[in-house]
């Protein structure tokens, strides 16, 4: 037996996000789809993360376990031939049969996207988040270095999620700018259910003065999702580095 360790990207705009879900097609089942038309079984994927509804990934990896002999380069290009154009396989190997993608991960590196311009641009519709008003990324960028460290992010999750442990450690935190795209690139241990969404609506908050220059480690001690800011839309965030 086989444990295939695959690297893939995708656009999430079509998909409830990665996990298998009854009443939604999500990116989990689709891959799952065209594994079973190239294996001839149903293989049971795991996958590194459970991207939400309309997030995207730059790099996503998942395993498989498999009797086939298949060649890893096969394995590549005809899952490509099977799969929808908004997912591609870019890579495979085998890998050790008790490697898992998610419990093996050492950190994961998010970008969120923002367009800054004044008029809405319809071909970022569902890869940026349009927002209108003034940014000033470099006073973003000094704020954004208090989320680095290990806090309790409890006020950065979503109240609908059931995690006990809420404490992670924010390895770096950059944002900057592109023309009138503008750039937040946060890389943790692990993340929350919308941590790195609601860290983008909390710096928004700082931007336009809801929570002032000094507030912000405050906000994160608290523990109290009520003093974040909003949770930003999911189509401005993308899964961008996985490292074992």
């Amino acid at each position: 037996m086989r444990n295939l360790l695959l690297e893939i990207a995708y656009d999430g705009t079509n998909y409830h996000g990665w996990q298998v879900q009854r009443n939604a097609v999500t990116v989990q089942e689709v891959f799952q789809n065209a594994a079973q038309k190239l294996f001839c079984e149903r293989p049971d994927v795991k996958g590194c993360s459970r991207t939400d509804s309309g997030v995207h990934a730059n790099s996503y990896f998942l395993t498989l376990k498999t009797d086939s002999d298949i060649a890893v380069e096969n394995v590549v290009t005809a899952l490509n031939t099977y799969l929808p154009k908004d997912i591609a396989v870019l890579s495979c190997i085998d890998t050790d049969y008790e490697f898992h993608p998610r419990y093996n991960v050492k950190s994961k590196e998010y970008i969120y996207k923002i367009y800054n311009g004044k008029i809405r641009n319809p071909f970022f519709k569902n890869y940026a988040y349009h927002y209108k008003y003034p940014l000033d990324e470099s006073y973003l960028r000094e704020e954004a270095q208090t989320f680095v460290g290990t806090y309790d992010f409890k006020g950065f999750c979503s109240a609908n999620s059931k995690v006990e442990d809420t404490v992670r450690t924010v390895y770096s935190f950059d944002v900057w700018r592109e023309g009138d795209m503008v750039y937040f690139r946060v890389e943790a241990d692990g993340f929350l259910y919308n941590m790195v969404r609601i860290m983008v609506g909390t710096l928004i908050f700082v931007n336009e003065g809801k929570i002032k220059k000094g507030e912000l480690r405050d906000v994160i001690l608290s523990a109290d999702r009520k003093k974040a800011g909003k949770t930003a839309p999911p189509q401005g965030l993308y899964l961008n580095k996985v490292n074992y």
